[in-house]
């Protein structure tokens, strides 16, 4: 039957006479022969006319599931609306319905109950070789929480991404939910729960779970690179740390996220009109995203000459009980003390409209989950903050929270309180915004700080270099070879990333970028011979290699 063909050789309705008849599908599918457009044509009809966002999720997980092919010809070429719905926002009610929406298995579901068998769950995955895995334990999905199991839907959506984005081939990829339980009480009394019904054991037992799977990982897929997702904080920066010279892997949320908005900032401290002396970055959210992003920002200021300790004194860092200070007082989390401030000759500021009324930044980054606590009175004090540095300054404000239930505050909130001169990157996607004033109309145009810009880049160029690690010179590089790769209609509409219908294009860019730079920290294992070819004949040739090995759907 055709519905018994893999859903990576389904072509649906092009196949030929010659293939129906030699599949023994004739009679089977339609008599018509149509196109891929055709195909696609007749989905985005059928996605459009669904109710909602979670309907038109599973229509399209029904397209992967059958036509892999199709799937990926209407996101790639579609990737403005359909993004939303494969990831981030649409993705985090995915994940909060998962056990619900459950019909057939789509990554390894490996529990701490099973921990001798980790091998042979990795081995039993039925495509051979993967290049790139994304794994979580699901203790801290989005903004949502911990989901346990159900946060499976990430690793899923991700990797979709890293086919659309970078044309990693879809049977190279191995989405991984590790289930340690959860501490969620919803999921822990709902039937439906797929995953163990129990709490969390010891943060040490979890420790002893995560060496297994690295090293059972690393000896069945050696050239597989690992990218970690939606662990909590304090796991997320120790994971890294424990992995990222030994293993090849880096954390998205961290690493990733950190690269994109620098990528974004680079681009929007040129456009703000403030000398980089003069920026002042504070900072709503101090988890593992947050000081993450941060550390990235340092490190931009630290290759502009500035000592480590003059580019870390730039920012600010609140978290809920207010600035964080070296005397707050509590016990500040490992990863928090980095930034944590000496200088507030102990006062402590507990919000943040008196963290900005102190610090008078340039710069106000969320990464809070919370939803509008980037107030009318917190806006309008940055940017009266940055107008007092002299005329033609503009504010920048990147609100980065996901999903958009959880954005700190939204574009239009933005344009209307600083009177249109705010330079905006968002998490989630937010429409272009008009304002008519008489006769004229303005139209203002955001930017969505979104990690598909540079995660997909960053897999992608560590798998041709052959990289035996992912170090920060590669990440670092990420951000830089994204603020370079507008073109000159984004660049003359104040935008600070590429379209989202370029970032195939972004992404060859960012990968031809971060191999250059893998070869450059001596990790790349690809021979010299063929790095010296490319240093002849330039950035064209290391492209065209590029492009003859990542997956382009053919239907």
């Amino acid at each position: 039957m055709a519905a018994n063909l893999s859903p990576f050789r389904h072509k649906g309705l092009s196949f030929t006479p010659e293939q129906r008849i030699s599949k023994n599908l004739t009679g089977l599918i339609p008599h018509v022969m149509e196109d891929s457009s055709k195909q696609c044509e007749r989905a985005l009809k059928m996605i459009r006319t669904r109710g909602t966002n979670i309907d038109r999720y599973l229509y399209l997980s029904n397209i992967k599931n059958q036509n892999v092919d199709l799937f990926y010809s209407l996101l790639i070429n579609n990737a403005k609306e359909l993004m939303p719905l494969v990831y981030t926002p649409t993705i985090g009610d995915v994940c909060l319905q998962y056990s619900t929406l459950y019909t057939r298995p789509e990554a390894l579901y490996i529990s701490i109950k099973q921990r001798k068998s980790i091998k042979t769950i990795l081995k039993n995955w039925p495509y051979p070789n993967p290049e790139i895995c994304v794994v979580t334990d699901g203790s801290r999905i989005l903004g949502l929480g911990d989901l346990g199991v159900n946060g499976v839907g990430i690793p899923i959506g991700k990797l979709a991404l890293y086919t659309a984005a970078a044309g990693i081939h879809p049977e190279k990829t191995l989405p991984i939910v590790l289930d340690c339980g959860t501490a969620n009480e919803t999921n822990l009394k709902d039937p439906l729960y797929l995953g163990l019904r129990s709490k969390r054991p010891s943060v040490a037992e979890q420790q002893e779970f995560m060496d297994e799977f690295m090293a059972a990982a690393a000896e069945v897929y050696p050239d597989m690179v690992v990218q970690f997702e939606d662990f909590e904080s304090e796991k997320a920066f120790n994971y890294l740390d424990r992995y990222r010279n030994t293993h090849k892997c880096f954390n998205d949320d961290i690493q990733g996220t950190g690269a994109v908005v620098l990528g974004g900032y680079i681009g929007a401290v040129n456009l703000s009109g403030v000398p980089i002396e003069e920026q002042r970055l504070v900072f709503m959210g101090a988890g593992s995203a947050g000081v993450g992003v941060a550390k990235q920002l340092v490190e931009y200021y630290t290759k502009r000459g500035l000592s480590e300790q003059a580019a870390k004194d730039k920012f600010w860092l609140v978290d809920t009980k207010g600035l964080v200070t070296k005397d707050r007082g509590d016990k500040l989390a490992e990863h928090k003390k980095y930034f944590a401030r000496g200088d507030n000759n102990g006062h402590q500021f507990r919000t943040l409209e008196e963290v900005i009324e102190y610090v008078k930044p340039t710069a106000l980054v969320g990464l809070t989950a919370t939803f509008g606590v980037f107030t009318e009175s917190v806006v309008r004090a940055l940017k009266a903050s940055v107008d007092a540095g002299g005329l033609g300054r503009r504010p920048i404000l990147f609100p980065l929270s996901n999903p958009l239930s959880k954005a700190e505050c939204t574009f239009e909130q933005a344009v209307t309180w600083t009177d249109g001169t705010v330079i905006f990157a968002s998490g989630s996607p937010f429409s272009s915004f008009t304002i008519k004033a008489g006769d004229q109309a303005i139209t203002y145009h955001p930017n969505q700080g979104n990690n598909v810009y540079v995660f997909p880049g960053i897999g992608l160029g560590a798998i041709l270099a052959k990289a035996s690690r992912v170090t920060d010179n590669m990440i670092y590089t990420s951000a830089a070879a994204l603020a370079g790769s507008l073109n000159a209609d984004e660049v003359h509409k104040g935008l600070i990333y590429p379209r989202i219908e370029r970032v195939r294009e972004a992404s060859i860019i960012v990968a031809r970028e971060v191999m250059k730079a893998a070869r450059r920290d001596g990790v790349s294992q690809l021979p010299e011979e063929q790095w010296l070819t490319w240093e002849e004949w330039g950035d064209p040739a290391l492209d065209k290699y590029i492009k003859e090995r990542i997956y382009d759907p053919k239907l």
